[in-house]
């Protein structure tokens, strides 16, 4: 009966031991399994990363070189005076490009109503771009535009009344008639006139001014 009963334990032990045995390998491969995933998740993400930087950079490195030549479409003002008046005048273009203007600045940012021309004037003379949309663009554009508006501190978004164009972007005594905010020339010109060498006061600051 001893012997019977030592023999019934070891065999108990031992379909333990093999069953314990069997949940290691399991875990084991579970482990293999997740850290081997996880890594591959990992690489790919990684190279999503990389690819998306890469992308990116090649973008803006092609925009840059493009602002660097003439922009097809852009026209230029000369013999802008800039002198504060106080009294509204008329300008050479609609949306103006330069001129005599207001004291006040329009602050840079995004508008959904039309802003004060005379003092928008101001904001060019700072070296902001005015980019104007008719109010009938479609709202995705306008959110495209709001988008990029909303990454430069030197640019003004707002609507603006009987547009010749869907889309105008002006710079102090520069303007450009777009097709619409997916325009490949749009970039071109804020990377070209934003805070551009065609600035008359560089620097200087688009804020502190008046909202709209």
């Amino acid at each position: 009966m001893g012997t019977s009963s030592k023999q019934n334990r070891a065999d108990r032990q031992a379909i333990v031991a093999a069953a314990r045995a069997e949940m290691k390998k399991g875990e084991r491969r579970r482990s293999l399994w997740i850290y081997g995933t996880s890594a591959v998740v990992a690489i790919a993400l990684v190279a999503t990363v990389t690819t998306v930087f890469i992308v990116s950079q090649q973008s803006k490195d092609a925009v840059s070189a493009a602002a660097d030549k003439p922009i097809s479409g852009v026209k230029s003002f000369d013999g802008l005076s800039r002198d504060h008046v106080a009294n509204e005048v008329s300008f050479p273009a609609l949306p103006p490009v330069g001129g005599d203007h207001a004291a006040d600045l329009t602050n840079c940012g995004v508008y959904t109503q039309p802003v004060d021309t005379w003092r928008a004037v101001h904001s060019l003379e700072h070296g902001a771009v005015w980019i104007t949309y008719r109010s009938d663009l479609p709202q995705d554009q306008i959110d495209a535009l709001t988008t990029a508006a909303a990454a430069n501190p030197y640019e003004l978004l707002s609507p603006y009344p009987d547009l010749p164009a869907p889309v105008i972007a002006s710079a102090w005594g520069k303007q450009l008639q777009l097709d619409g905010a997916d325009d490949p020339r749009l970039p071109v010109f804020l990377q070209a006139y934003l805070q551009g060498p065609q600035t008359p006061e560089p620097g200087a600051p688009c804020s502190g001014g008046v909202q709209g």
